[in-house]
């Protein structure tokens, strides 16, 4: 498909009473939505985003969620966009939880970028306080991916 398909295809959508579309054509694939929750096949996706009436709460949520987390540590960070993976390979256990203690340098978890992977590695040594994402999310650059108290 052509970008000026695609934005076709886009803006009808934006216009559109749907909620979700998804296109699957031999290697090409696209995925919209209206809705806040992420799709489960995150391999190539667009969101459309939702205009709400309650985007100023959300924005005192999202400040309120900073502190907390800043009470609790401090995040390490994803330095790509892409779908992040907690496990080194599907079926085996998290490479870090809550609780575990982390070295500067140990991998915490895998970025997926364009078929390409790139381990993410701790910039602090410290107990694991919180894990910000969920196995498979889409991570933009700088969000937080755990939160570790420095000993």
């Amino acid at each position: 498909m052509d970008l000026q398909t695609i934005s076709s295809l886009m803006k009808q959508f934006e216009d559109s009473e749907m909620r979700e579309l998804k296109i699957d054509d031999g290697d090409f694939h696209l995925y919209l939505s209206k809705n806040k929750q992420n799709h489960s096949d995150k391999q190539a996706q667009i969101s459309v985003p939702v205009q709400t009436a309650q985007e100023n709460t959300k924005a005192v949520e999202e400040e309120s969620k900073e502190e907390k987390t800043e009470d609790q540590g401090k995040a390490v960070k994803a330095p790509i966009v892409g779908i992040v993976y907690l496990q080194a390979k599907p079926g085996q256990p998290a490479l870090v939880h809550v609780g575990d203690h982390v070295k500067k340098g140990q991998t915490i978890c895998i970025i997926e970028a364009m078929k390409m992977m790139t381990e993410v590695k701790s910039n602090l040594t410290g107990t694991v306080t919180a894990i910000n994402v969920e196995n498979e999310d889409l991570v933009e650059v700088d969000q937080p991916l755990i939160t570790v108290k420095e000993d």
